[in-house]
């Protein structure tokens, strides 16, 4: 489903991260590949092409073997089944399958990357991964196998070995699985169906499209996207908890925030005070002379996550655009002679340590959401509110289960953000003997997000709760919070007696997701907080 999105160029340049959610997730097309970027990648090609006719060149990956075999050196006549078993060797993912949108982001990032033109493959590989996403072939790729390092090897071969197939001469012709019209067929059956001819690799074509960052960056871009917008909705259900604990507008005041010099700090004060603005619940507790921490310093806390995630999104948008693989093909080079470079540009070491913060930055948005619901929830922190904010406790027991969920997810977050880029495990007889781990760090990032948004939705449900429960409280609301209150309440009714409140859960979840009550928000404010 298109979600208005224009169509996407295809340049191996100028990719953005809403491109990428737009295509992987909307559906939305890639226009045709344009002259200037065919006639890139044909140079390239046609050099590779002379490089193998002259037969005095050895080049890595083209006419050698593949890693700890590089000094293996491979007859011409036998280049394109170089290419192939390059993907086959590689098809040993396992694990279930990476979500759909994940793999139609990894195709993207990939035939963007090599659209750049210095891989040295033909035009018609970009083509038909740009196909394969207009006609909506998803191959199944399983999440785990890959070391991020020779690339995501592992996960880019099971989208390759339904993409392209052997020679004639190979007797078996492997094609993966691939999903298309509802259905999980053969990579070969879906493809048919799907109109797309299933490609004879040519010398480095195999190479080209499993050796470089894609999974990693593809999952990183998708993440960023989706911490984003979990980040935005923290905000929202911290306003919420500060009108339900009747805080102390005083610690967002901008002298305060400004002094410290933080920039996410100081936006996330000013969008709390834009969002309290003209409540009759701050401020209404006579006594109170200062909040805890996971009340007052709350944009000490979120802002910084919106900057780290800010960084994050431009490095992933830069490898999103970037040459992954190895060799790359500088044919207009003038300073050298030397026109195939071979290095580690498909090292995701990068990748990884992006992945490994965002996770931990992520999760701290978790971490202080926890502790103002367990405030709401306990009478001696809330100031007045009736025990887990049950009307009638003792009988009911109101969401003191709810934090419970809230609680695993906020531990089970502090296993996951433990940082794969620290780890590395040799491989290749030694040649490959540093590798980063990246595509572990995704798969974590990716599920961080998930328990992230999961536990601001308990949030959201205590805050509006506890509102519901003050006198007046609806009535008393601010601006913002007025209408967050609102949408929530068109979705979720309070809990007056006991009932199962994992529906309510994910119902805020999906709101989270959705974006629809950040648009009724914004709208109230007449100003974007995201």
């Amino acid at each position: 489903m298109n979600d208005g999105h224009a169509r996407v160029r295809m340049r191996g340049t100028g990719l953005r991260i809403d491109d990428v959610v737009a295509v992987a997730r909307h559906g939305v097309e890639i226009d045709p590949l344009e002259p200037d970027v065919s006639e890139r990648m044909e140079a390239s090609y046609a050099w590779i092409q002379s490089a193998l006719e002259s037969d005095e060149q050895t080049v890595y990956g083209v006419n050698t073997g593949y890693g700890s075999l590089a000094s293996h050196r491979i007859a011409n006549e036998e280049v394109g089944l170089l290419s192939r078993n390059v993907i086959l060797k590689c098809a040993v993912g396992v694990g279930e399958p990476l979500p759909d949108d994940c793999v139609r982001a990894m195709l993207l990032v990939r035939a963007n990357s090599l659209a750049k033109g210095v891989s040295g493959i033909r035009p018609a590989i970009v083509e038909s991964l740009v196909e394969m996403l207009n006609r909506g072939v998803t191959p199944r790729v399983p999440s785990k196998g890959s070391l991020g390092a020779s690339g995501d090897l592992a996960p880019l071969a099971h989208i390759a070995a339904v993409a392209t197939r052997g020679p004639e001469s190979m007797p078996v012709d492997y094609s993966g699985e691939a999903w298309y019209g509802g259905e999980l067929l053969t990579g070969d059956e879906a493809m048919r169906r799907a109109g797309i001819p299933r490609l004879v690799l040519e010398a480095k074509e195999g190479l080209a499209l499993t050796n470089g960052t894609s999974m990693m960056v593809a999952a990183g871009a998708l993440a960023v996207h989706d911490a984003k917008r979990v980040l935005a909705h923290a905000e929202i259900a911290a306003a919420l908890s500060l009108e339900g604990l009747r805080a102390i507008s005083e610690a967002l005041h901008p002298s305060l925030h400004d002094v410290n010099g933080q920039p996410g700090q100081v936006r996330t004060a000013a969008r709390l005070r834009s969002m309290l603005a003209g409540s009759r619940l701050i401020d209404s507790d006579p006594d109170r002379v200062q909040d805890a921490y996971s009340v007052r310093c709350t944009p000490q806390v979120l802002g910084p996550i919106h900057d780290m995630l800010a960084f994050i999104a431009e490095r992933m948008e830069a490898a999103m655009n970037a040459a992954s693989d190895n060799p790359l093909i500088f044919v207009d080079r003038a300073d050298s002679a030397r026109k195939a470079i071979s290095g580690g540009n498909f090292h995701g070491a990068g990748p990884a340590l992006w992945l490994d913060v965002l996770g931990i930055a992520l999760a701290e948005a978790a971490n202080i959401s926890d502790r103002r619901v367990f405030r709401l929830l306990t009478p001696e922190l809330s100031g007045g509110l009736p025990a887990m904010l049950a009307p009638d406790p003792g009988l009911n027991g109101g969401l003191m289960s709810a934090q419970y969920t809230a609680a695993a997810l906020v531990s089970d977050n502090k296993t996951l953000a433990h940082p794969d880029s620290v780890d590395s495990v040799p491989t290749s007889a030694n040649q490959e003997d540093h590798v980063s781990m990246g595509a572990n760090a995704a798969r974590r990032a990716l599920e961080i997000v998930e328990n992230v948004r999961y536990a601001i939705a308990v949030e959201l449900l205590a805050a509006t709760q506890a509102i519901y429960l003050r006198e007046d409280g609806p009535a008393r609301l601010g601006q913002g919070t007025t209408a967050a209150y609102a949408v929530i309440r068109e979705r979720v009714e309070p809990v007056v007696v006991d009932r199962a409140l994992a529906p309510d859960i994910e119902t805020l979840a999906h709101l989270i997701e959705g974006g629809a009550l950040l648009d009724a928000v914004e709208e109230a404010l007449g100003a974007p907080l995201a």
